[in-house]
């Protein structure tokens, strides 16, 4: 009797513990902060878009990109994961948000990515490497989805109510720079205008574009402003006198765009009912980077993880080539990419701010929760 009733306790506490692993696993995967998550940028953000682009010289999609990431090479402009990546899982999503260019139905409603690699803010941006998904035809292509969302929720309004909810993130702006105003072999931009001038025209259309963003019911809008581009191992290569030092010039014209971007957001803000932008500061965590790598594990600086000559910054990797052993020591990947460890570090401050600099007004977090 005395073993009968012994049983029956043990089995009664196997079912208590398999109803807490039960609860426990409903936890784990609880839903995610926000219905959808929807992101327009360029490479740094592009995770396949440019693959079935034939014309396109902008593509990823062979090793030793994705050499890190569980489905290997898939268009992602690193050896893993992008920091869209990372903070589609900080949002509590199951799955990476997926490419425009592969995704229909029902499965739009947690969101696409739309970036492009070689993409700019102006049309020409990028024109020398063919084939790429202009910001203008990104959103565009945002608004087509927002089209099909009201068929799959029954109008405009059901649809206008569920993006209200997701979280949008922008990066555009650094090709506008990298391949456009600072190429003078390929453009004139940068003899035709000043530095002050050209962020002028980017903010410009830029802020053109988010209205439209807008008025197609994006309301809650991080824009990702421009990492220190003249250190990257592009520009170290190209300019810099030992192949260490950044290229200032080019990092002032950075900032003088990264303010107009992080005043556009007051703006906004402030003239759009129901809007909440809001600017992540990547110079700033950049410049945490550079200035106390080891602070972050990483031993190489100005350097791709693979490429091609000085400072592996004349070309992004090149098929099949063996790329770093070391690759989380390493701040880039190829010639202007961050590797997955920076990614993941970018992708985690963006989404909660550890330092007052890092978002402006508020991080990704807490922009979900308004």
């Amino acid at each position: 009797m005395e073993s009968g009733k012994l049983m029956q306790a043990l089995v009664g506490l196997a079912l208590v513990w398999v109803l807490s692993v039960g609860n426990y696993g409903v936890e784990a995967q609880a839903q995610p902060q926000v219905p959808c998550f929807f992101i327009l940028g360029d490479s740094l953000l592009d995770n396949g878009n440019n693959n079935r682009i034939a014309a396109s010289l902008a593509k990823a999609n062979y090793r030793p990109y994705g050499i890190d990431f569980p489905a290997g090479p898939t268009g992602r402009f690193s050896n893993g994961k992008t920091a869209v990546d990372v903070i589609a899982q900080l949002l509590g999503f199951n799955d990476y948000i997926p490419p425009y260019a592969t995704t229909t139905g029902n499965a739009l409603l947690k969101g696409v990515n739309f970036a492009s690699a070689a993409a700019g803010i102006r049309e020409e941006t990028g024109r020398q490497l063919g084939g790429r998904i202009t910001f203008t035809r990104q959103v565009q292509n945002y608004q087509s989805t927002v089209s099909q969302l009201a068929n799959i929720l029954g109008g405009g309004t059901a649809a206008a109510d569920h993006l209200s909810k997701c979280i949008f993130v922008v990066g555009m702006g650094s090709n506008d720079y990298l391949n456009n105003y600072y190429m003078p072999q390929f453009y004139t931009s940068g003899r035709q205008y000043s530095p002050e001038q050209w962020a002028d025209i980017l903010i410009r259309i830029y802020v053109q574009q988010l209205r439209i963003m807008y008025n197609n019911g994006a309301r809650k809008v991080a824009l990702l402003g421009l990492g220190q581009i003249g250190c990257s191992p592009s520009e170290l290569a190209r300019n810099s006198s030992d192949g260490s030092t950044c290229v200032q010039n080019i990092n002032d014209a950075c900032q003088i765009f990264n303010n107009k971007l992080k005043s556009a957001v007051t703006d906004l803000n402030k003239n759009l009912a129901n809007a909440k932008f809001t600017y992540i500061n990547t110079y700033n965590i950049f410049q945490d980077l550079l200035t106390k790598p080891s602070s972050f594990g990483l031993k190489v600086i100005n350097r791709g993880c693979c490429g091609v000559g000085r400072n592996n910054g004349q070309i992004t990797c090149l098929p099949l080539q063996n790329p770093c052993p070391n690759r989380k020591e390493y701040l880039f990947w190829d010639a202007f990419h961050p590797t997955e460890a920076v990614n993941t570090i970018f992708g985690r401050r963006s989404y909660m701010a550890e330092s007052s600099a890092d978002a402006y007004p508020v991080d990704i977090r807490r922009l979900a929760s308004l």
